[in-house]
């Protein structure tokens, strides 16, 4: 069993940098941890994903350059660091996990899709004001 928990988010300006943390508690060898997002009134879509093994990681073509996932291992937590904020990364941001995943599963885009995670948790919300 997995919890998670996300936080970090709020209420910024066009510009502005954000640092988005999720606290994890269990077992997390053999792991990736995703973040995806819903902006409102739209799907959740894929944002990057990190191997808990080998901090491999993978990102939508859309975030590159802008976003880093990141992990701590002794602190079990996942970070996305968000900079150059824009009022399109409005979106409430959600941590995954999927359990017994490879490194393998980066390549053709598996990790982009929410039926390969196991546990989610509640989200945090991003609103960037123009």
């Amino acid at each position: 069993q997995v919890q998670l928990v996300e936080s970090g988010g709020g209420l910024v300006q066009a510009g502005d940098s954000l640092r988005l943390s999720c606290a994890a508690s269990g077992r997390l060898s053999n792991s990736a941890l995703g973040w995806f997002r819903q902006a409102p009134g739209e799907e959740r879509t894929f944002v990057a994903a990190i191997s808990w093994n080998s901090g491999a990681t993978y990102y939508a073509d859309s975030v590159k350059g802008r976003f880093t996932i990141s992990r701590d291992s002794a602190r079990n937590t996942v970070y996305l660091q968000i900079n150059m904020l824009k009022p399109g990364d409005t979106a409430v941001y959600y941590c995954a996990a999927a359990i017994g995943f490879h490194d393998g599963q980066f390549q053709g885009g598996a990790m982009s899709y929410m039926t390969n995670y196991d546990y989610w948790g509640q989200g945090t919300q991003v609103i960037v004001s123009s």
